[in-house]
């Protein structure tokens, strides 16, 4: 198979891209599954100056009905869990800001008219034979422990229907209270996130470090899709300025090399780690002209804007996908704080 050796950000080691698709050593969730909408009612926006109920969200929540309608307008606020947060304030106020509303992050009725796409906000999706039968295996935390295993795939099939829907397994559970998820035809509830339109076309990439985003721009400068990202640490800054996308590595390898890291395990020695969604990098490497940098996915989805990076650029593995469709060797990225 032919492979092209990446290098990662300051600290980190090479990824080798797999170039090809002739080897699939982890399940790889469809693009667009099948799935069955649920029609819903519409719920009132709630203010949004309380924090989180500790309740679990019903499927009628507005806080859920509004992280999937900006799922599917291109606005992400990351993992889809039915709270407000974060994420969820920054993907709202990206929004707002692109639909001339008055930007403040907060859950207006305006908003979610604005959001509405006429489409059912839940589906119906059975699962499958290939669901079912995984194969699924619980990812060590250790560098060393992970080089072992032939391919970092998924933990459990309530991980891979969440990444597939971009849902929080937890959140996932409390939409299918009794559910079998390890039986195949069994129906579960999921976020309708694969009822999206196409992205719009982008000519630019702007990563906004006081925001924690990564916003995709059109010609004439508008957001066309915004997603939360984790944007560098103090040990590994983020590289202020003007860089290109050079190109696009998908499943790659992660060659692990601890002296590059101020963090690494005593002990812990060169190693290789195989492809898949719970690789250190995710499922995509976004080469950028700025060396030993790039833009990749994640295995802890659930952490993305909210903790920091070893100096690259950290999306969901669905958005990094996503943003990765759109660019192409020479798109112009731009790093700011």
């Amino acid at each position: 198979m032919n492979k092209t050796l990446l290098t990662l950000l300051l600290a980190a080691p090479l990824v080798q891209a797999a170039q090809t698709q002739t080897q699939q050593p982890v399940p790889a969730p469809a693009a667009a599954p099948a799935v069955q909408a649920q029609p819903q009612p519409q719920p009132q926006a709630q203010p949004q100056n309380q924090p989180p109920s500790a309740q679990p969200p019903d499927q009628n929540s507005p806080e859920l009905r509004a992280q999937v309608l900006l799922d599917r307008a291109h606005f992400s606020s990351g993992q889809i869990d039915g709270q407000y947060g974060s994420n969820m304030r920054q993907a709202l106020m990206g929004f707002q800001k692109s639909r001339g509303l008055q930007a403040t992050g907060k859950l207006d009725q305006a908003t979610l008219d604005a959001l509405d796409d006429r489409q059912p906000v839940l589906a119906t999706y059975t699962i499958t034979d290939a669901d079912a039968q995984g194969p699924y295996h619980k990812v060590p935390e250790s560098m060393m422990e992970k080089a072992k295993l032939p391919a970092l795939g998924y933990g459990s099939i309530e991980e891979a229907l969440g990444e597939r829907f971009h849902v929080s397994p937890t959140l996932l559970q409390q939409l299918n209270p009794g559910k079998n998820f390890a039986r195949a035809g069994e129906q579960v509830i999921v976020p309708n996130v694969h009822a999206a339109a196409p992205l719009p076309a982008a000519s630019r990439l702007v990563v906004d470090e006081s925001d924690r985003t990564l916003s995709l721009l059109d010609d004439s400068g508008k957001v066309v899709a915004q997603f939360p990202a984790s944007t560098g640490s103090k040990h590994d800054p983020l590289p202020i300025g003007e860089w290109k996308v050079n190109g696009v590595g998908r499943n790659p390898d992660y060659n692990y090399n601890p002296k590059l890291f101020w963090d690494a395990k005593p002990g812990d020695t060169k190693a290789k780690i195989k492809p898949g969604p719970n690789n250190p990098v995710g499922v995509v490497w976004i080469d950028l002209s700025k060396e030993h940098y790039g833009i990749h996915g994640t295995p802890e989805p659930s952490m993305i804007g909210k903790t920091e990076s070893h100096g690259c650029i950290r999306l969901t593995n669905w958005d990094a996908a996503r943003v990765a469709d759109v660019v192409k060797p020479g798109f112009p990225v731009i790093l700011q704080d």
